[in-house]
């Protein structure tokens, strides 16, 4: 199955949050779920079903997958991967997922300012407009290390105006920004809950 093409403001209302899939538009007034604050469908003004443990567990899957953009296929194989890293490193399995999924070159690109969405900065990538480490890499899902150096190289493509403010794990300066460290816990999104995710790739 391809990539979703449809309304992006549809998936924010289907999750009841503000997913900011949209640019400068979800920061607005103007975004999806403040205009209708209600799940979509000709039924989705009406009152909502109470959800079994498993649709709990299946709407926040749904809500982080969309998120970050990914497919299905992609969001359980790192699902895998921080499985067994948090195995070889005895550490967090959520925290290695979430880290995971913090540290794609799509996501490191938006959060540096230099794309208004995630679908905006992965497309910046895909056409070959960012630098990693001097280098043209072009692969949106490209595992970002410490010290790794991003660069736009078309300012232009940048927003005009800096929607949010840059996380502290990420040192932005200009079209230049550097992986410092791995972010930790409480600067990752604090709306998602892992330990759903978690609990549902291990029924």
């Amino acid at each position: 199955m391809g990539r979703y093409t449809g309304p992006k403001g549809k998936l924010s209302r289907r999750e009841g949050v503000n997913l900011h899939l949209k640019g400068t538009r979800s920061f607005s007034e103007k975004n999806a779920l403040n205009r209708k604050p209600f799940v979509p469908g000709q039924h989705g003004n009406k009152r909502r079903t109470r959800l079994s443990d498993y649709g709990i567990h299946l709407r926040e899957k749904q809500k982080v997958k969309r998120m970050y953009g990914l497919r299905e296929r992609q969001f359980k194989n790192l699902y895998k991967e921080a499985d067994k890293r948090s195995k070889v490193n005895n550490s967090d399995k959520g925290i290695e997922f979430l880290r995971l999924l913090e540290l794609r070159l799509d996501n490191v690109v938006y959060y540096a300012g230099f794309a208004p969405s995630r679908a905006a900065a992965r497309q910046a990538v895909v056409h070959g407009h960012v630098l990693v480490n001097g280098k043209k890499l072009s692969i949106p899902s490209y595992e970002l290390s410490v010290d790794d150096s991003v660069e736009l190289k078309m300012a232009k493509l940048a927003p005009s105006e800096k929607l949010f403010p840059v996380p502290e794990w990420i040192e932005a300066k200009g079209t230049q920004a550097r992986v410092a460290r791995l972010p930790d816990r409480d600067e990752i999104d604090e709306g998602i809950k892992e330990n759903l995710i978690i609990e549902f790739y291990s029924r």
